[in-house]
C-alpha cells in the first residue's frame, strides 16, 4: 500500500464592507461580515483544496480559481472537487484540519461541516477531524481580524 501525506493552507481577512454571507466547509455561519476574496472565500474548502495540491501536484488555487471565478464560478466547492478529480487512483484515508479564529465560535458547527466534508469527498465522518483555537490575541486571526485553516490529508493506493 502506497501512502501519501499533503498539507494545506488558507487564510482571509474579514470583509466588513458587503453583506457576504461567511462559510466555513460550505456551512453558513452567524456572523455580520463574511470573507474577502474573488470566491466565497471559504477558507476550509480552499485549505483542503490546497492539500490536496500538495499531494498531487496540480495547483488549483490562484490562476485555475481566478478564472472560474472571473467566469462567476464562486463556490469554493467547485474548486475542492477540482482537486479530488486529480487525485486519480489515490483515495483519502483522512482529514485533519486545524482552524485559527477569535469569532465566530467553530464549536457549534463542526459536526455540520464534518458532514459536508465527508459528502463531497467521499468519505466517513469519522475520517475528519476539525480543532478550533482563538489563538490567544497573538495573531490576526487571534484578534479577530479573519481565519486562518491548516489541513493536514493522508492519500492511500493500494
Amino acid at each position: 500500500m502506497n501512502i501519501k501525506t499533503g498539507i494545506g493552507q488558507d487564510s482571509h481577512r474579514f470583509e466588513k464592507e458587503n453583506g457576504k454571507p461567511l462559510l466555513l466547509a460550505g456551512i453558513e455561519f452567524t456572523h455580520p461580515f463574511g470573507l474577502k476574496g474573488n470566491s466565497d472565500a471559504d477558507v476550509v474548502f480552499h485549505s483542503i483544496t490546497n492539500s490536496i495540491s500538495s499531494v498531487t501536484g496540480i495547483n488549483i488555487l490562484g490562476s485555475v480559481a481566478d478564472q472560474l471565478a472571473q467566469k462567476g464560478h464562486k463556490d469554493s466547492s467547485e474548486y475542492l472537487n477540482l482537486a479530488l478529480n486529480d487525485l486519480g487512483e489515490w483515495k483519502i484515508n483522512h482529514i485533519a484540519i486545524a482552524i485559527e479564529c477569535q469569532v465566530p465560535k467553530i464549536s457549534p458547527q463542526i459536526d455540520a461541516m464534518k458532514e459536508n466534508i465527508a459528502q463531497i469527498c467521499k468519505i466517513n465522518i469519522s475520517d475528519i477531524g476539525i480543532t478550533a483555537t482563538t489563538g490567544e490575541d497573538l495573531t490576526a486571526f487571534g484578534r479577530g481580524e479573519g481565519i486562518q485553516v491548516i489541513t493536514i490529508i493522508t492519500v492511500i493506493k493500494s
